[in-house]
């Protein structure tokens, strides 16, 4: 944890390459006026996931960013969760979509590996890290459960979003209007505590 915890620089690297992620993040911050840059247009590679748990490469790549850019670094690491999959795709929720990053390839393979089984229920997690340029780095966990559906449905989101529905909505994630599912998606949750932490 940083000494005061809270994000003072006006000035937020997002350490991601994913544009999806990139345009969510930008639009939970716009309220308190920070200024976002993503990653990419700052030329920064995107470090290997090396770490176990989602936390892990969170934090791990935050830290990345924010030694080499000199900024505070908000770094998501987020995957879908499926408990009769033991757990799959789970952290590398991303590599099921191959190097094409093809989600519509990795929501097959699911749904493939799902053959058989009756249990469907899932989550989505999303863990926020925030790196401060001096190492200190502080992590945020947010979660959104629910079921998987066949055929995918909707054509807002990105990744598996398509063919989630969240407890207690009709409406896959991929059916829900943006500012609809930044109201109960897990991203939201856990940049409910990183804001309630850094940001008031």
């Amino acid at each position: 944890m940083h000494a005061s915890n809270r994000l003072s620089d006006r000035r937020l690297l997002i350490a991601t390459h994913n544009q999806g992620k990139l345009r969510e993040i930008a639009e939970l911050v716009a309220p308190f006026g920070i200024a976002v840059v993503g990653a990419a247009d700052l030329g920064l590679p995107e470090p290997e996931e090396t770490g176990a748990t989602f936390e892990a490469n969170a934090e791990l790549k935050a830290c990345a960013a924010a030694t080499g850019s000199g900024l505070p670094a908000l770094a998501d690491d987020s995957g879908l969760v499926v408990p009769a999959l033991d757990g799959a795709p789970g952290i590398h929720s991303a590599r099921w979509a191959g190097a094409s990053r093809d989600f519509s390839l990795a929501m097959a393979k699911v749904e493939e590996a799902l053959a058989g089984k009756r249990d469907r229920r899932a989550y989505f997690v999303a863990v926020l890290a925030l790196a401060w340029p001096d190492g200190a780095v502080a992590a945020f966990r947010g979660e959104a459960h629910g079921e998987l559906v066949w055929p995918p449905r909707g054509k807002y989101g990105f990744g598996y979003d398509p063919m989630f529905r969240p407890e207690g909505c009709l409406m896959t994630f991929g059916e829900m209007p943006p500012a609809e599912k930044r109201k109960v998606n897990h991203r939201a949750r856990a940049f409910a505590k990183f804001e309630a932490a850094c940001l008031r």
